[in-house]
């Protein structure tokens, strides 16, 4: 592991060009969920669940911005979490839990948390299995706590607009991809699968997913307000939005 474990933020960066190439404003998304959850506090550390947290983008923000902050990272996948756990070492807790089933809160460290952050991560999870999930968000929350979800939510009264705007971003996201100024989804993870380090854990991840995530399922931004209002939050909205992705909130 050695060549991995001695310069993880090389990763870590390699991640974040990845992305940002199908998101360009993805530090904008990230600065609304980190605002928001300013707002809930009362001058103490705030203790943060990424929740489907990747290789730590939220945690290593949030523990940039509340240096004091309780952070626990959850996810499943295990070339993503060495990633993760390289990187944060000892800041944040990480634990391994599969979202498909009630039973992840098993794997939590706290009962409460003051807020559950998560972004372009729960569009893999199908439409009834979500709703359940967001109900069991709401108990892992502290009575007055946040919960954030950035992603894919198109306006639903912005149709045609949208999908001009979702083909404009996908016309330059490719010629980013010709040129060679950023890797796509499948160059990266070719990449991590060719690193002597991350290569075992690249492999695990094709145990389980060997097809792949589930279908990409992306509801327009309705359907999340109404289905975390049916999930008994007390408030919800939107905080934030960048063409077809937005970030609701959800206060328990």
């Amino acid at each position: 592991m050695s060549p991995y474990i001695t310069d993880p933020w090389a990763w870590q960066e390699s991640w974040d060009r990845q992305q940002e190439a199908f998101m360009p404003d993805r530090e904008h998304r990230f600065t609304a969920m980190l605002d928001t959850v300013d707002a809930i506090l009362d001058g103490q550390p705030p203790r943060v669940l990424d929740l489907a947290g990747g290789t730590g983008s939220i945690s290593l923000r949030t523990l940039a911005r509340f240096p004091d902050a309780e952070a626990t990272l959850l996810d499943l996948d295990p070339a993503l979490l060495a990633i993760a756990r390289a990187s944060l070492g000892d800041r944040a807790t990480i634990v391994t839990a599969d979202l498909g089933t009630p039973d992840w809160r098993s794997a939590l460290p706290h009962r409460e948390y003051d807020a559950v952050l998560t972004a372009t991560a729960l569009h893999w999870v199908p439409a009834d299995r979500l709703g359940r999930l967001y109900a069991e968000l709401r108990d892992v929350l502290r009575p007055g706590g946040v919960f954030v979800n950035a992603d894919h939510m198109p306006d639903d009264g912005l149709p045609e607009l949208t999908k001009r705007l979702m083909d404009r971003a996908r016309d330059r996201r490719n010629a980013r991809y010709a040129t060679g100024t950023m890797l796509s989804w499948s160059d990266w993870w070719d990449r991590a699968g060719a690193d002597p380090a991350l290569s075992p854990s690249v492999r695990q991840r094709q145990d389980i997913y060997p097809t792949g995530h589930s279908p990409e399922w992306s509801p327009p931004v309705s359907w999340h307000l109404a289905a975390l209002t049916a999930a008994g939050f007390g408030e919800v909205g939107t905080v934030w939005r960048g063409g077809a992705d937005a970030a609701v909130a959800a206060v328990r």
